[in-house]
């Protein structure tokens, strides 16, 4: 029944995720905020709602391996994975005029969430700096916005409001759900295989949290919008370190285990690199690119082990 309750968690996540994502984007379109900026707060942060819900209770439960595993895991997992799936289907375009802010946000957060790691723990006052720093960063996308409203993502007019707020607390009430039966039935999956929970974390359940912005992501490449695809991996990526750590710490202090501060944040910090890479020089993720991607993510797989 462990692993039932795994998979039911898993589509929990997942479906929940797909019903806020939807609500959130009919707000979006219905207050006229231009689909980049769409993509990087209300779709990104959106869609980190399951990370954010799993890393409170794998905290709050004593298992904060499994926190930290799940954060830094979903943003490899964001760049290679879902970044890569998406240029598979279709190149996507990266204009670093568009981006330079927000790729400097996600490089930064990467090296201040890496220095936090190497103090032993995450308290209190540093979960207050990240979520301050979450702040920040949402007053200048919006202020950015402002005067500036592009048509949205879809054809047609925009969705009543209700009916966008009812699906996005669907939403939230499925991935609140899902996100109780994942970190039990990992936990137990973890102990009843011998597997650490950091290694779960960093793995199985950072994938399948990652299910929202993976859905999201391939649906906007499918649809011609890569700039939802590349505001949401952006989005959650800041989201994660900024608001998942910040308000998990500010909550109870986060006990660090060694092990993320080696092979876990030197990938999570070059994926960063890369995919700035990307935005610096060609301007684009092609599918050469997005495979690449996605072997260095299958390599990663392979490289953890049970410990």
């Amino acid at each position: 029944m462990t692993y039932v309750f795994f998979l039911i968690g898993l589509a929990g996540l997942f479906l929940g995720g797909e019903l806020l994502v939807r609500g959130a984007v009919g707000v979006a379109r219905r207050l006229d905020v231009p689909p980049l900026v769409i993509g990087l707060t209300i779709v990104g942060f959106g869609t980190s709602t399951p990370e954010l819900l799993v890393a409170l209770r794998a905290a709050l439960e004593g298992v904060p391996a499994l926190a930290l595993g799940n954060v830094i895991g979903s943003n490899i997992a964001n760049i290679l994975l879902i970044l890569g799936v998406a240029a598979l289907i279709a190149p996507v375009p990266l204009r670093f005029g568009d981006l330079s802010r927000d790729f400097m946000v996600v490089i930064g957060a990467t090296v201040i969430f890496w220095a936090m790691l190497g103090g032993g723990v995450v308290s209190r006052g540093e979960g207050v700096l990240l979520f301050l720093g979450l702040m920040a960063y949402l007053a200048a996308c919006f202020r950015s916005a402002a005067g500036s409203a592009p048509p949205g993502p879809d054809k047609g007019p925009p969705p009543l409001l209700g009916k966008s707020l009812a699906l996005a607390a669907a939403g939230l009430i499925a991935v609140v759900i899902g996100a109780g039966l994942l970190v039990d039935s990992a936990s137990e999956i973890a102990r009843s295989l011998g597997v650490s929970e950091a290694v779960i974390g960093l793995s199985i359940v950072a994938v399948g949290t990652s299910l929202p912005e993976l859905a999201t992501s391939v649906m906007a490449a499918m649809r011609g919008h890569p700039e939802i695809s590349v505001g949401n991996i952006l989005g959650s990526c800041v989201f994660n370190i900024f608001g998942i750590i910040g308000i998990t710490a500010m909550v109870t202090p986060v006990p660090v285990d060694p092990r993320f501060a080696g092979l876990d944040m030197t990938l999570a910090l070059a994926s960063a690199l890369t995919m700035f890479g990307f935005a610096v020089l060609p301007e684009r993720v092609s599918r050469v690119g997005g495979l690449g991607l996605l072997t260095a993510y299958c390599g990663y797989m392979a490289l953890l082990g049970p410990a």
